[in-house]
């Protein structure tokens, strides 16, 4: 029987209902995790490791290069097939994104979670945390970069992303879908893709990197204040195909003047930016300044991608394109 490690790190699926304070806390261990679960004796041997027991609105790119040191450190294991991380939802598309761009092992690697806590009516997390170990003892998973799996599908981390605050069928690749989904008696998959980037980062000592969006009318205070601070990196989720509007530009200016990384995503479900505008706040105006597209990424992984490259061992800023839209 194939060996899965199960390294929990918290959020909803390992949180009950406190009376006390009226909402769910932090409550089940990892191990009380899967002993709920007795049909995971049959998806394979499993080990349970606790990473933390957190929220995930508390997890942040240190906490996430720890977890991939983590990982690494526990796939080095021959026995070892593959490994599930329990994490909270509303970070998981950026931990599994760091992950799916630093991690070493091509050995198969899936996150999941739950959106109803472990003491709710109905919840999903031993349904997610089962399809999740099946998926990844599936010999098919191995070398396909990082996995989410949630409500029975399965998504590639660079294209999913959480699009429902409360209802368990969140989780969605837009344009792109599941690559797969766990049917009762195999993983069934509908492409096979290949794991496209890896990058080595061994601390990360740069992560102030923000995300501004875009709405009609916005001026640049916002932007103006994070060049004043001298940040590391600014990401602007932006209009359509990279627009944004004609206010923001001495911002924009002010930033790449002083070599700050700026990164332009749009705030659409689908596509990418192009520098197809060349009008006042156009992204053609943009990019031809020294913006960098972020192909088509949302703004909270092209955040994400730009610590990463921040932080990683070849890093100049003058090569930053080469990390987006490739």
């Amino acid at each position: 029987m194939k060996k899965i490690i199960i390294l929990s790190t918290g959020g909803t699926i390992a949180m009950k209902y406190d009376e006390k304070i009226g909402a769910n806390v932090p409550a089940v261990s990892g191990k009380e995790l899967i002993a709920a679960i007795p049909s995971l004796k049959d998806a394979g041997d499993i080990e349970v490791v606790e990473f933390s027991n957190i929220p995930s609105p508390h997890m942040t790119p240190k906490l996430m290069l720890d977890l991939r040191d983590k990982i690494d450190e526990l796939l080095e294991d021959e026995t070892i097939t593959g490994l599930v991380v329990t994490h909270g939802t509303d970070t998981l598309e950026e931990t599994a994104y760091f992950l799916d761009l630093t991690l070493k092992t091509d050995k198969p690697v899936v996150l999941t979670a739950a959106m109803r806590s472990a003491d709710e009516i109905g919840s999903d997390g031993p349904v997610n945390l089962l399809s999740s170990v099946r998926t990844a003892a599936d010999f098919n998973s191995k070398a396909k970069g990082v996995l989410v799996v949630l409500n029975q599908q399965v998504h590639k981390a660079k294209d999913v992303t959480k699009t429902h605050t409360g209802n368990i069928d969140t989780f969605k690749s837009p344009f792109w879908g599941p690559i797969g989904y766990v049917d009762t008696d195999k993983i069934i998959w509908n492409n096979i893709p290949i794991r496209e980037e890896r990058y080595s980062v061994k601390s990360i000592e740069i992560d102030d990197v923000h995300l501004v969006k875009m709405t009609a009318g916005a001026s640049s205070l916002i932007i103006d204040t994070l060049v004043e601070n001298n940040v590391s990196g600014i990401v602007i989720e932006a209009f359509g195909r990279g627009n944004v509007p004609p206010n923001i530009m001495t911002g924009i200016e002010k930033a790449i003047e002083k070599k700050i990384p700026l990164v332009i995503s749009s705030r659409c479900l689908g596509g990418r930016p192009l520098g197809i505008y060349g009008y006042a706040g156009g992204g053609g105006t943009i990019a031809n300044l020294g913006g960098i597209l972020a192909g088509d990424l949302n703004g909270q992984k092209a955040r994400i991608k730009l610590i990463v490259a921040l932080n990683s061992e070849n890093y100049k800023y003058e090569n930053l394109n080469k990390y987006f839209d490739n």
